[in-house]
C-alpha cells in the first residue's frame, strides 16, 4: 500500500437534485473534487437495497444494488422520464437530509414509470445482463413477492412459498412477470451507472473502498433463496441468530437478528457462495472493507426467540480456511478488516495470519481507565500495515466526540496533541494532522470531520431507528478552499499521490 489518504462519504450523502445522493453529475463532480484535494480513496457504505430502518447493513440482497442510487437525470436523458415529472415530485426541500419516507413513496413511482417507458425487454445488453447474473432471478422474484405481500417478512408467506416449492415458485413467476422484470430493469441500470462512475473514478486515480457486512439480513433474498447456507430448521426458521454479549455498554448484550452461517455446509461446498460473493465485490470495488471480521474467528450465537443476548455463546468460525479458498479462486485482493471491539488472542492471530491491514480509530485511543501509552489506537502505535480513521460511520463526529468524553480524557487528548489553547470546536484540525503524520499507510477521514461538523451530521447512532443515514453534504461545502487545504495537508505528510 502506498502512503495515501481518502474520504469516507456514503453515496446517499452526495448533493443531488432529487432527494438523495446518487450516480448523477454530482457524483462525478465529487470525484473531480477528490482529485483536486489530493485524495486517493473514496470509501463508501454498502450499496445494497435497504428496508426498514434504512440501514445499508441490513439489505434485501448482498448482490443487488440500491435503486435509490439510480440517476433520474440519466432516465431523463434516455427519454424514460421528463424533467417536469421529476421536478413535480416531492423529495423534501431539505437539501441537507434524506427523507426516506418520501423516497419510498415517490422515487419508486418514478422508477416504475421509467421502466414502463423503456421497452427494456428488447435490449440485447439487458438480456445479457440477466443471463450473466445468476442471483438476479431469485432477487427479482423476492422483491416482487415482497411488494405483492405488502412488505411482510418472507417467513410470513404461505408455507409452499416460504419453503420454495417449485410449482408455487413457477406460479408466482408467471403471475408477477412484469413486476419481476421491473426489478431486473432497476438492477441493470444500477450496474450500468455504477460501472461508469467507478471507471471514471479509476481513470482519475481514485480507488473505491467498498464495505461488506459479514452477515446478511434475515429478511433477504439471500436467506430465502439459499436456506442451506444458514442455521435454519426444516421449516426455514432460524435456530440461532447473531448479536454480541453483555458488556460495559449494554447489560443485556445486543440482538442483531441476522441468520448465522452453516459453516459445515460452506466447507463442504468449498466456500462456493463466499467465493461468488467476494468475486462480485471486487467487480464493484477496488478495495473491500470486511465488517465484523472477528466473526470469522468466533461468532456469538443466540437462541432464536431469546428476549436478549445474555444466554448466547461463542462458536468457532472458519478462520483462514475461508480466505485461503477465496484466494485460490480469485487471487490475492486488497482487503481491509474491521477488527474493532473486544480483541482476543485468536482474533489477533487471525488478523496477523491474513496479512490484511486492520483499522485504527482515534476516538478509541483515550480512556481514563487506561492512562498508559500502549493503546493500539494512539497514532504513535500505528503500524504501517493499517488504515487509520478519526471515527467511523457509527461514531460521533470528531468535534462532538471531544465534548462527550470526560474532563480527564479531554486533558489526555490535549496533552497528546500538545494543544492547550485551541477552542474545542477547532481541535479536529490537530487530530486530523496527527493521524496523517502517523505511519499508517492509509488514512481515511469522514468528510464531516474535515468540515468540523457536530453530531447533527452524524451518520449513525447504533441501536436507534429513524434518525440515521440521513446527512447530506451541500455543493457549497465542497468548495475549492477546502480542496486546497486537503491537498496541502496530504502533500505535507507525503500522502498526495494525485498530481
Amino acid at each position: 500500500m502506498k502512503r495515501s489518504t481518502g474520504i469516507l462519504l456514503s453515496i446517499t450523502s452526495l448533493p443531488s437534485k432529487y432527494g438523495i445522493g446518487c450516480f448523477s453529475e454530482s457524483a462525478y463532480k465529487f470525484i473531480d473534487w477528490l482529485c483536486e484535494a489530493g485524495q486517493s480513496y473514496w470509501q463508501i457504505l454498502p450499496l445494497g437495497p435497504t428496508g426498514f430502518g434504512d440501514s445499508p447493513y441490513q439489505s434485501f440482497s448482498t448482490f443487488a444494488g440500491n435503486p435509490y442510487f439510480i440517476s433520474l437525470e440519466a432516465f431523463i436523458s434516455a427519454g424514460y422520464l421528463s424533467e417536469e415529472e421529476c421536478r413535480a415530485t416531492d423529495f423534501s426541500s431539505n437539501i441537507e437530509s434524506v427523507d426516506y419516507g418520501k423516497l419510498y413513496h415517490n422515487r419508486l413511482r418514478l422508477l416504475k414509470k421509467a421502466y414502463q417507458s423503456s421497452n427494456i425487454k428488447d435490449d440485447p445488453s439487458f438480456i445479457e445482463f440477466c443471463n450473466n447474473n445468476d442471483w438476479l432471478s431469485d432477487y427479482s422474484l423476492f422483491m416482487a413477492l415482497k411488494n405483492y405481500f405488502h412488505d411482510i417478512t418472507w417467513t410470513e408467506w404461505e408455507t409452499p412459498l416460504r419453503l420454495r416449492n417449485p410449482e408455487t415458485l413457477e406460479k408466482y413467476r408467471e403471475k408477477l412477470a412484469n413486476e419481476i422484470e421491473f426489478y431486473k430493469f432497476l438492477q441493470y441500470h444500477f450496474y450500468l451507472q455504477w460501472s461508469a462512475l467507478k471507471k471514471y473514478a479509476n481513470s482519475h486515480g481514485i480507488r473505491i473502498i467498498g464495505d461488506l457486512p459479514m452477515y446478511v439480513a434475515f429478511d433477504s433474498a439471500d436467506t430465502w433463496a439459499n436456506p442451506k447456507l444458514f442455521q435454519l430448521n426444516e421449516n426455514n426458521f432460524p435456530q440461532a441468530i447473531s448479536g454480541c454479549p453483555p458488556d460495559g455498554f449494554s447489560s443485556n448484550g445486543q440482538l442483531w437478528g441476522n441468520p448465522l452461517y452453516n459453516w459445515d455446509y460452506h466447507r463442504e461446498t468449498g466456500y462456493r457462495w463466499w467465493i461468488s460473493r467476494l468475486s462480485h465485490c471486487f467487480n464493484l470495488y477496488d478495495v473491500v472493507r470486511i465488517d465484523h471480521f472477528r466473526g470469522f474467528d468466533e461468532y456469538y450465537s443466540i437462541p432464536y426467540g431469546a428476549e436478549d443476548a445474555r444466554n448466547g455463546h461463542w462458536e468457532k468460525g472458519p478462520g483462514m480456511e475461508l480466505f485461503h479458498a477465496v484466494e485460490m479462486a480469485i487471487g490475492k485482493k486488497d482487503i481491509i478488516v474491521e477488527d474493532l471491539g473486544f480483541m482476543t488472542d485468536s482474533v489477533r492471530q487471525l488478523v496477523n495470519a491474513s496479512g490484511f491491514p486492520n483499522m485504527r480509530v482515534f476516538e478509541f485511543a483515550f480512556d481514563e481507565r487506561d492512562s498508559g501509552n500502549g493503546n493500539d489506537h494512539l497514532p504513535h502505535n500505528y503500524p504501517e500495515n493499517c488504515v487509520a480513521y478519526t471515527g467511523t460511520h457509527d461514531n460521533h463526529t470528531i468535534t462532538s466526540w471531544f465534548d462527550t468524553i470526560t474532563e480527564k480524557e479531554r486533558r489526555m487528548v490535549r496533552d497528546y496533541l500538545c494543544n492547550y489553547y485551541s477552542p474545542s470546536f477547532e481541535l479536529y484540525k490537530s487530530i486530523i494532522y496527527m493521524l496523517l503524520q502517523s505511519k499508517a499507510a492509509i488514512c481515511i477521514i469522514p468528510l464531516q470531520d474535515y468540515l468540523g461538523l457536530t453530531d447533527e451530521s452524524r451518520m449513525n447512532t447504533p441501536s436507534t431507528i429513524g434518525v440515521n443515514w440521513k446527512w447530506r453534504v451541500t455543493e457549497k461545502q465542497l468548495n475549492k478552499e477546502l480542496a486546497t487545504t486537503l491537498r496541502h495537508i496530504a502533500e505535507a505528510y507525503g500522502r498526495c499521490i494525485q498530481k
